[in-house]
């Protein structure tokens, strides 16, 4: 008969066992992940490729077979693109594919391939442009916690095992105290390591202060080694915009420049922010608003191209993300002469899409420092569709001068904003809803604070059936109480 110490020690071994494995199941369980968010999200990128006004998205991009989904709108031209995933830093294979749009506006899709994790860049071309978009392949980041959670488990079940083996060949019950104390602190560490995982904060996403490589995107920390007092803020960006000679009757193509203002260098550490890299607003003379998003062409060099069909000065913003640096609005200006016999390009080929109609703009009370409400009413159902993230977007320039042109005066008023009005958050590790959810509106509310009195121009726009509609308004705005 074995002594009842060995009993007691084999009954412990075996609950520890048994929780061993639970803990396990818990940690691996697909509603219980440690890291959070899914790795790996969606990309989402607005693109104005020539003609075309298109939705590129690299569904989770992971070292295996990528799926490329190109979402096309109202007006844009059937045809074939030519589409490439092309390493950026260390040796590996280009996949290229091709995506065959339909007459019908919705989504196209391909596959393509990509071999290791880093930064990579996908190309895609219409045969006479090509834009360049920059994408992360993640890597799978395994945290301190993790690690700690994942060395404590196995090593509470070799200890086990060693525990097991002793209890039954020990004559003696002393010895089997080690492994079980041992397989005790294991297992302490494990629950620990898998308790932080779920509930410490996540590391940042790679690349979003350092640039990213193949060695460090893997890494959860890799900024570490570095002082405390890094500034990882980079220096303001200069925006140059000027016309590129077009020929009789087309469209008027634009090219930007970005150069960083400390070096003169191309600037291309831009993040996708609100699904584009660069968003381009053009008002014109008469008040007319383009909102694009010029395709990227090379380091820092952007280009789009716009039916301007009228001569005089356009006012132009560009909304940009910097690595590091914030979200920054740059601003300029643009003079365009159309000669008496250039066949001036029709202004309505790629004109900002007509709302609905009745499509209303109303607003609350505005007054000077306090937040509006306003409300875009586009009628008809709640089918309002997503569009660059957002449910709706309120462009607002002002305060206007009397009797000066609106593409001049919104050149050289001091408030130029982009508001928006958000989808419902989803839940945690969700992807947010996409263009193919129509689930939103009829109207479309926005909070917003003039901070100066004066007249505004103001465009509201959302997204019906692929189709982007602005709604134009003016809000007149009046001081308020000083302070």
């Amino acid at each position: 008969m074995q002594p009842p110490l060995i009993v007691r020690l084999r009954g412990v071994c075996l609950v520890i066992g048994v929780l061993c494995v639970a803990l396990l199941g818990s940690w691996f369980a697909p509603q219980a992940r440690a890291d959070g968010a899914a790795a790996g999200g969606d990309l989402t990128v607005a693109q104005s490729l020539g003609a075309r006004e298109l939705t590129v998205v690299v569904r989770r991009a992971e070292a295996g077979p990528l799926r490329i989904e190109v979402v096309t709108h109202v007006g844009t031209a059937a045809g074939m693109l030519a589409v490439s995933a092309v390493p950026v830093d260390r040796g590996g294979e280009t996949s290229t594919g091709t995506v065959e749009l339909g007459d019908r506006p919705g989504i196209y899709a391909a596959t393509l391939r990509v071999d290791h994790a880093g930064p990579w860049e996908l190309t895609v071309s219409d045969g006479e442009r090509t834009a360049r978009i920059p994408f992360l392949v993640a890597a799978r980041v395994v945290t301190p916690w993790e690690r700690a959670a994942y060395g404590g488990f196995f090593a509470a079940g070799a200890l086990l095992l060693v525990a097991l083996g002793t209890a039954l060949l020990s004559k003696r019950g002393w010895p089997t105290l080690i492994p079980v104390a041992a397989l005790i602190a294991a297992v302490t560490v494990g629950t620990t390591g898998a308790v932080l995982s779920g509930h410490a904060p996540q590391p940042r996403p790679a690349g979003s202060l350092l640039d990213p490589t193949s060695g460090n995107i893997g890494d959860p920390y890799p900024e570490r080694g570095l002082p405390l007092t890094t500034n990882y803020s980079r220096p303001p960006v200069n925006l140059t915009v000027r016309e590129q000679p077009a020929e009789a009757g087309k469209p008027t193509e634009v090219a930007l420049s970005l150069t960083d203002s400390a070096t003169g260098r191309p600037v291309d550490d831009l993040l996708v922010n609100d699904d584009a890299l660069l968003h381009l607003m053009v008002v014109s003379p008469s008040g007319r608003l383009w909102h694009r998003h010029p395709v990227r062409v090379s380091p820092g060099e952007y280009r789009v191209s716009l039916g301007l069909g009228e001569s005089g000065d356009y006012a132009v913003a560009a909304e940009v993300a910097r690595r590091g640096g914030g979200v920054q609005l740059l601003r300029s200006a643009l003079r365009i002469t159309l000669r008496s016999d250039s066949g001036a390009a029709d202004p309505t080929r790629d004109a900002p899409g007509s709302p609905p109609g009745g499509a209303t703009v109303t607003v609350t009370e505005a007054v000077s420092g306090e937040p509006a409400t306003l409300t875009a009413a586009f009628g008809g159902a709640a089918d309002l569709q997503p569009w660059l993230g957002m449910v709706g977007h309120l462009i607002a320039v002002g305060p206007l001068p009397e009797g000066v042109p609106a593409g001049t005066a919104a050149a050289t008023v001091p408030i130029w904003a982009h508001a928006h009005a958000m989808a419902p958050l989803p839940a945690l590790g969700a992807q947010p809803p996409d263009e193919s959810v129509a689930a939103f509106g009829p109207n479309v509310a926005f909070t917003f604070t003039f901070p100066l009195p004066g007249r505004y121009l103001v465009w509201a726009q959302a997204e019906r059936g692929y189709s982007v509609m602005t709604v134009p308004a003016t809000v007149d705005v009046r001081a308020g109480v000083p302070q």
